[in-house]
């Protein structure tokens, strides 16, 4: 029998082709998900948890957990969208920017609200399913890279996107990577779609049809993951191009508008919500993790985190997550650069390039990049082995020459690229066999800590806490079932900044506890005490902790449980050397950015204004303590601010608390007119100078200016007071 009549024969055959690359994409995507949920399962039977603990309802789902609190931030948002209160962390809270994702929380609320078995713990049964799926997608769309090559080429995609166990870890942890990725695969297909269907000559309409569908997928994109933006742009621009040159430039602008607008429109639509909500335009999330938004970073001190951001995420990837030793994990960069050679895959590659690129330049503004197992790289990472596999591929089954020549090239491209897969493979190994134990044991450290302090917060008290105060927004809330407030600001609670007042320091977000109301305030702490200074030690009690043995992944040994002592806030709002027959006309609040917004405060030289705090003795009551938070006045440092002014004709002065640690003189002026200078003695005490107002005929707001003219100043509050009699 010929080789020809052997061919024909076998081609009908080569319809199940397809159905062979599902299964090999499934088994493998199956098998990767059993080893590292297996991994959860086994560690989690190591820890024995009591009745008390876990309540007969819960101890059903107890082996499931997530190896990051940050998967249960999801949970929060996706429970209470089930419950009809979509973008709110914590019910009752309103509105919350806080979440990295807009869209996933929705996919997972599919789950919660369908079924009760995804539920409490189970929901961590639905995020996995959903890995499981986006993570096959996203193979099933990565064929399409090989377009150009033969069939067999694409089958290295699943076994290096799944073989690296970083990669792994953070796609069937429970975040949003691998359902962004498989948004981003989706994406993908529709501007191949778009740039291999432009034909050369005529039919306008297809063209457009497609960058619409393309504009669909990136509006999800970007829902999914605000960072992808300028991945959205790369698909524009280049669809683009592609369009103007087979076809006139309208067209081609028209394309970019029907990829980028629907984009643009989800980030604008969402920062007209947060500017709605909370006044700020910027996300919480990058407010608390963008080091742009340091308050106390100059832009070179932000330019050099930035620089040595970028440094890390490629060493860290490439020398550690790679390949032990970490040389041997630059062979994927040569097999991924190599992709951009050979016509049949230089497209792909360059937009698998392209995609990694802006995603490493954008994630590297945030200051947390390295954390967490380094999970915001990720995405690069996957797209860093795709084009490796890409590269792979063209070295084995392309030929680039003929005859003798053509064949010894083909022969050293074909060893080369299967050397460099071995060697790849064999040093991945013990790292993807770290990273497999890894998942389970941080999994385990979060039900034993976080998890079981929510259930304990729930079920141990009669009556259970009316609210709790976390320092970490994920699963003690979301196991509790209470209402919490997040310090850290991710949160979010009735539009207060707390996002930007804790990354301003505590006492910012001290004074923004203490404007609530009694009944609004927490009534019990459950915190990392390293993570807080003096918060524990000046406003709580300790009744306990949950300990956690072995720890990988969380904040703190143990998680310790305060009983708060608000009472130290007292009477801080209210000057002690008020007089009889005296009323407060205004009162600027320092380091309570409510109170500093409203009298538009401003601070001569920016990112200066460090906030303080003491807790000294009342004045007006020695046997009690009073707290104060404020701002650190010094050097060339000049404070502005608009008060409300007093009742025209009456007698009226203007009194600042402060504290002194060291000598210190300021000027202090009220619309360009020097009250005075007062001098500061240090002492440990508060101490309030006064200074008269002279005589107004009306009654608007007055110009503060406050000025260091020697030494550093702790200025606490302002008031400006008025006789009532007249």
């Amino acid at each position: 029998m010929s080789l020809k009549s052997l061919g024909e024969r076998l081609r009908p055959l080569s319809r199940l082709e397809p159905v062979l690359y599902l299964a090999w994409a499934a088994a493998l995507t199956l098998l990767t998900a059993h080893l590292f949920y297996a991994s959860l399962h086994e560690q989690t039977r190591l820890t024995e948890v009591s009745a008390a603990d876990f309540p007969a309802t819960a101890r059903a789902a107890s082996e499931w957990s997530a190896p990051l609190d940050d998967v249960f931030i999801h949970f929060d948002f996706a429970r209470s969208i089930a419950r009809g209160h979509p973008f709110e962390w914590s019910e009752g809270n309103g509105y919350s920017s806080g979440g990295t994702s807009m869209a996933y929380p929705f996919v997972l609320a599919l789950g919660y609200w369908s079924w009760s078995g995804f539920r409490q713990l189970g929901l961590m049964v639905w995020a996995a399913i959903l890995a499981a799926t986006c993570t096959f997608a996203l193979l099933l769309a990565a064929r399409r890279l090989f377009r150009r090559l033969p069939t067999v080429a694409s089958y290295l995609a699943p076994p290096l996107v799944l073989g690296v166990g970083a990669l792994s870890w953070s796609l069937f942890s429970g975040m949003e990577v691998a359902f962004f990725l498989a948004v981003w695969a989706g994406a993908y297909v529709a501007w191949d779609d778009l740039v291999a269907g432009v034909p050369r000559r005529g039919a306008p309409r297809r063209p457009l049809l497609a960058a619409g569908l393309l504009g669909g997928w990136c509006a999800l994109l970007t829902a999914t993951r605000p960072e992808s933006a300028p991945i959205v742009a790369l698909f524009g621009l280049t669809a683009g191009v592609v369009v103007a040159r087979r076809s006139r430039w309208p067209r081609g602008l028209a394309a970019v508008v029907l990829v980028g607008v629907p984009a643009l429109l989800t980030l604008v639509l969402h920062a007209l919500a947060n500017r709605h909500y909370t006044g700020e335009t910027t996300a919480a999330g990058a407010l608390v993790k963008l080091e742009l938004y340091h308050p106390h970073l100059s832009p070179s001190e932000v330019w050099d985190l930035y620089r040595f951001h970028v440094r890390y995420q490629i060493e860290r990837v490439t020398e550690y997550h790679l390949a032990e030793p970490g040389k041997f994990g630059w062979l994927v960069w040569a097999l991924g650069l190599f992709a951009l050679i050979p016509r049949a895959t230089r497209r792909p590659a360059a937009m698998l390039w392209g995609s990694a690129a802006l995603w490493v330049l954008v994630v590297a503004t945030n200051g947390q990049v390295r954390w967490q197992n380094e999970r915001y790289t990720m995405p690069a990472v996957a797209w860093l082995m795709l084009s490796a596999a890409l590269g792979a591929g063209g070295l084995l089954t392309l030929r680039f020459a003929v005859g003798r020549r053509g064949r010894w090239l083909r022969l050293a491209g074909a060893g080369g690229a299967l050397l460099a897969l071995g060697l790849g493979a064999y040093h991945q190994a013990p790292r993807f066999r770290d990273q497999v134990w890894f998942f389970g044991r941080a999994a385990r450290n979060i039900r034993d800590q976080h998890v079981r302090t929510g259930r304990l917060l729930r079920h141990a008290g009669t009556p259970p806490p009316r609210r709790v105060l976390v320092g970490d927004a994920g699963a003690i809330p979301y196991a509790s079932d209470l209402p919490a407030l997040d310090i850290i600001g991710l949160g979010g609670f009735r539009g207060l900044p707390f996002a930007r007042a804790t990354r301003l320091g505590l006492p910012a977000a001290l004074e923004l506890i203490e404007g609530l109301s009694p009944a609004e305030r927490p009534d019990l702490l459950a915190l990392y005490p390293s993570w807080w200074g003096a918060l524990p030690l000046w406003f709580g009690e300790r009744v306990g902790e949950v300990p956690v043995t072995g720890n990988v992944i969380c904040g703190g040994a143990s998680k310790v449980l305060y009983v708060p002592r608000w009472e130290r806030f007292g009477r801080s709002g209210v000057p002690y050397s008020l007089r009889p027959g005296e009323r407060v006309v205004d009162a600027l609040d320092l380091a309570d950015l409510v109170s500093e917004r409203r009298h538009a405060l401003r601070l001569s030289v920016p990112r200066a204004g460090a906030v303080t705090m003491k807790l000294l003795a009342d004045p007006s009551d020695p046997r009690r303590e009073l707290w104060d938070g404020g701002r650190v006045l010094g050097g060339a440092v000049q404070l502005d601010a608009v008060l409300r002014g007093p009742s025209p004709g009456r007698a009226a002065r203007l009194v600042l608390r402060t504290a002194p640690a060291a000598p210190a003189r300021l000027r202090v002026s009220l619309d360009g007119v020097t009250l005075g200078e007062p001098s500061l003695e240090p002492g440990s005490r508060w101490v309030e100078p006064s200074l008269p107002l002279p005589a107004s005929s009306t009654s608007g707001p007055r110009a503060l200016r406050i000025e260091p003219l020697a030494g550093e100043a702790s200025l606490f509050h302002v008031w400006l007071l008025e006789d009532e009699g007249g």
